[in-house]
């Protein structure tokens, strides 16, 4: 198995630029020149004493050092040679071997096995390499067939959406637009109770659209509209603003925003979050006008967003509960909906990599909902 390989090893500073074995033979040459200094300057001594023209027991053992001398240079030199071929067959062509074993995995071919034999701190070493190199194509393989499996399952999701944004919506339609018929053909047959079944059956059909709907753009996001590039999130709110107009003129709302910063996004899933807390805002209001306000503040890499409005507010103790997918904190006759708005903003702001919550400091007081979105860099202007 081939994959993609490693990006390259850092460059090694100050003295680790120098391989292991030029430091070895940088060693050796000075203690040789050493040892041949000592030879030079023993033998020397030694014959600048027997010049001196000593007595017979002196002359003897000067002969003897001598003897004992030029044995013991034998007894280091062989030792010298012998520390030479261990450090050579030992140690440095090991550690070649391991490198080059190292090298070839690094290089993509990850089904490589690295083995060394010798010494037992390298075998040693290269046996761990080799298990978490296992575990890792292990690891790989797995993510693999997991990723394909979710290629194939995100194709199916496709599949489906178009499904249900063809298939689906048709005869829904036509059950709301021939139960319409219905009524208005055979108004005069019909009793009050009948038109009451008609108006529940084309009130589920048009509930059953909205829902599809929802849906669909549940699982649109980061699918379909996934590109981000620099964005002016006022743009987006003002794009969202425009397109509520109507309903911001005939409920008297009210909204103020801040400087809005530009941050990596998507246009149109942006538009979409700050229409749907806004839509969200009005929905839940009190008796007085709805009144919106949208701030924001720098949080590190992050702009931190907030939406605050003057309605009926949340509990906190729900404040993890309204963010999934269907789920109502009041009755469909009092507050329509699906009960998807609330999770639709927040697949929205995680998938641009930020975090949505509920402000619990704000409650009694309105609901104040924040989240956070990656400011755009200087360079990206």
């Amino acid at each position: 198995m081939s994959i993609h390989p490693l990006p390259p090893p850092k460059e090694p500073v100050g003295l680790g630029r120098l391989p292991v074995a030029r430091w070895f033979m940088f060693t050796g040459a000075v203690a040789g020149v050493a040892f041949a200094a000592g030879v030079v300057v023993t033998m020397l001594m030694l014959s600048q004493a027997q010049a001196l023209d000593p007595n017979a027991d002196v002359a003897a053992q000067i002969g003897r050092l001598n003897v004992a001398l030029i044995v013991l240079f034998a007894v280091l030199l062989g030792c010298g040679v012998g520390l030479a071929i261990i450090v050579r067959y030992a140690v440095l062509k090991p550690i070649d071997q391991l490198t080059d074993q190292v090298r070839k995995v690094a290089a993509g071919d990850f089904d490589h096995t690295l083995q060394v034999d010798r010494p037992a701190e390298l075998a040693e070493l290269s046996s761990h390499l080799d298990a978490m190199r296992d575990r890792v194509v292990s690891a790989w393989r797995v993510a693999s067939d997991q990723a394909e499996e979710l290629r194939r399952s995100n194709g199916e999701l496709e599949q489906f959406a178009y499904v249900a944004s063809h298939d689906l919506q048709e005869p829904l339609r036509k059950v709301a637009s021939f139960t319409q018929m219905l009524e208005q053909r055979y108004s005069e047959e019909l009793d009050e109770r009948a038109r009451q079944y008609i108006h529940y059956a084309v009130d589920g059909a048009k509930r059953m659209q909205l829902l599809i709907n929802d849906l669909l753009d549940f699982s649109r996001v980061g699918r379909a509209t996934g590109e981000r590039t620099v964005t002016d999130s006022g743009e987006a709110l003002n794009q969202a603003m425009e397109n509520l107009s109507a309903t911001l003129e005939d409920t008297e709302t009210t909204i103020t925003r801040d400087d809005l910063p530009k941050v990596k996004g998507n246009r149109l899933q942006l538009t979409q979050l700050f229409q749907n807390l806004i839509e969200n805002a009005i929905k839940f209001r009190s008796e007085a006008p709805p009144r919106v306000h949208i701030g924001v503040k720098r949080s590190g890499d992050m702009w931190e967003f907030s939406c605050s409005d003057n309605g009926i507010g949340v509990e906190s103790k729900y404040a993890d509960r309204i963010f999934l997918i269907f789920q109502r904190l009041h009755p469909r006759d009092v507050y329509p909906g699906t009960g998807i708005g609330l999770a639709l903003c927040r697949k929205i702001v995680e998938y641009h990599g930020g975090q949505m919550w509920l402000d619990k400091s704000a409650e009694g007081q309105g609901a104040t909902f924040r989240w956070t979105l990656p400011a755009a860099g200087d360079d990206d202007d």
